[in-house]
C-alpha cells in the first residue's frame, strides 16, 4: 500500500450515522475510533461496530482505505480491540501514544500473530503510530527509522500531548500553534523524513471555520506533510484539493519517474545540472498517486 492518501477522516467505531457520512465524504482513508471517540462503557459495542464495518466494506471496491485507531500498548484493552478487528483485514493500525520504534516492533509482532490465525498475509497490516502523545515520545523520534516495513507513515497531535504536560491551550490568539506545539510538529515531520515514510498533520478541530482549515492545510502542504487528518466530513473537499499535487510540482516528479524510468539500474539521476536520489523518486511517486486520486 502506497500512502497515496490526501485526508483522514476520524469517526467514532460505535457511529453508524457519523461512518455513513464519512462514506460519503470523499475521504481517502477512514479511521475507525475504538479509543478517545468512545465512551468506555460502549467500548465492546464499538468493537463489534468495527468488525461489522470492515466486513461489510473490506471487498467494495468504492471504499477508502479503512484503519483502526485502538487502544495504547500499555492498555488492558488492546488485546480485545485487536482480536476484534484482526480478522476482517484492516489496511492500517492506528497507534496511539506512541514512544518510539520499539512500540512500533511490539505492534508488529501482535500483527503478524493476528494474521496468523486468520490466514491474512504476513505484513498485510500496516501501522500508523502517533508520534507526538506524550512529552515523552519526543526523545524517541529518531528511532522509527528502520523499525518495521510495517510503517505506513507518522502523524502528530496535539490533545494528549497538551494533556500529558499540562498546557491550557495549543494556540495563540492568532491560531499558530504555540512554541511547545509547533516544536512537536516540526519534530515529527523531521521523524518522518528520517524514516523514509509520509508525515500526517493532525487535526483541525474547528470544523466551521473553512478559511482556517484551508490556511492549516496549505502551511502543512508546503512544509512537506502529505495528508490531514479530519475530523468532519465538510473538511473533506478542503483537504483533498490542498493535498492533490498540481502544477509544477506535479511536472517535476513526472519527470524524475520518467529519469528513473529510462536508467532502472541506477541509484541517483541527473536533471538539469541537479542529482536527484530513489528517495526523492519515492516522494514523487507519491506525488503522482495522489495526483491520480484526484482525479478519480
Amino acid at each position: 500500500m502506497i500512502a497515496d492518501f490526501r485526508s483522514l477522516l476520524l469517526v467514532p467505531a460505535d457511529s453508524p450515522a457519523r461512518i455513513a457520512g464519512a462514506l460519503a465524504s470523499g475521504a481517502d482513508a477512514l479511521i475507525l475510533d475504538l479509543d478517545d471517540m468512545v465512551a468506555s462503557e460502549h467500548r465492546s459495542k464499538a468493537r463489534q461496530a468495527a468488525a461489522n464495518t470492515l466486513m461489510r466494506l473490506r471487498h467494495n471496491g468504492d471504499a477508502p482505505l479503512l484503519f483502526v485507531r485502538i487502544s495504547s500498548l500499555d492498555s488492558d484493552q488492546l488485546n480485545p480491540d485487536l482480536a476484534a478487528v484482526m480478522g476482517h483485514g484492516p489496511d492500517a493500525i492506528i497507534l496511539p501514544k506512541a514512544r518510539g520504534g520499539a512500540d512500533v516492533e511490539q505492534l508488529a509482532t501482535l500483527l503478524l500473530a493476528h494474521e496468523t490465525d486468520h490466514g491474512l498475509p504476513a505484513g498485510s497490516t500496516r501501522i500508523l503510530p502517533l508520534v507526538t502523545d506524550t512529552g515523552a515520545a519526543m526523545f524517541g523520534l529518531s528511532t522509527y527509522a528502520g523499525c518495521s516495513p510495517r510503517l505506513l507513515a507518522v502523524a502528530w497531535s496535539a490533545e494528549d500531548l497538551a494533556s500529558d504536560i499540562g498546557a491550557d491551550d495549543t494556540r495563540e490568539d492568532n491560531g499558530d500553534w504555540s512554541a511547545p506545539f509547533a516544536m512537536a510538529r516540526n519534530l515529527a515531520l523531521y521523524a518522518a523524513a528520517h524514516a523514509g515514510v509520509p508525515a500526517i498533520d493532525t487535526l483541525f478541530r474547528d470544523f466551521g471555520d473553512r478559511t482556517g482549515l484551508r490556511h492549516e492545510a496549505m502551511r502543512a502542504e508546503a512544509d512537506g506533510f502529505c495528508a490531514k487528518i479530519a475530523v468532519h466530513p465538510d473538511q473533506i473537499g478542503i483537504l483533498n484539493q490542498v493535498f492533490t499535487p498540481h502544477g509544477e510540482k506535479l511536472d517535476r516528479a513526472n519527470v524524475l519517474i520518467a529519469a528513473f524510468a529510462a536508467s532502472p539500474h541506477a541509484t541517483h539521476v541527473s536533471i538539469e545540472g541537479r542529482v536527484y536520489d530513489k528517495a526523492q523518486w519515492a516522494r514523487a511517486q507519491l506525488l503522482v498517486a495522489r495526483a491520480r486520486r484526484g482525479q478519480s
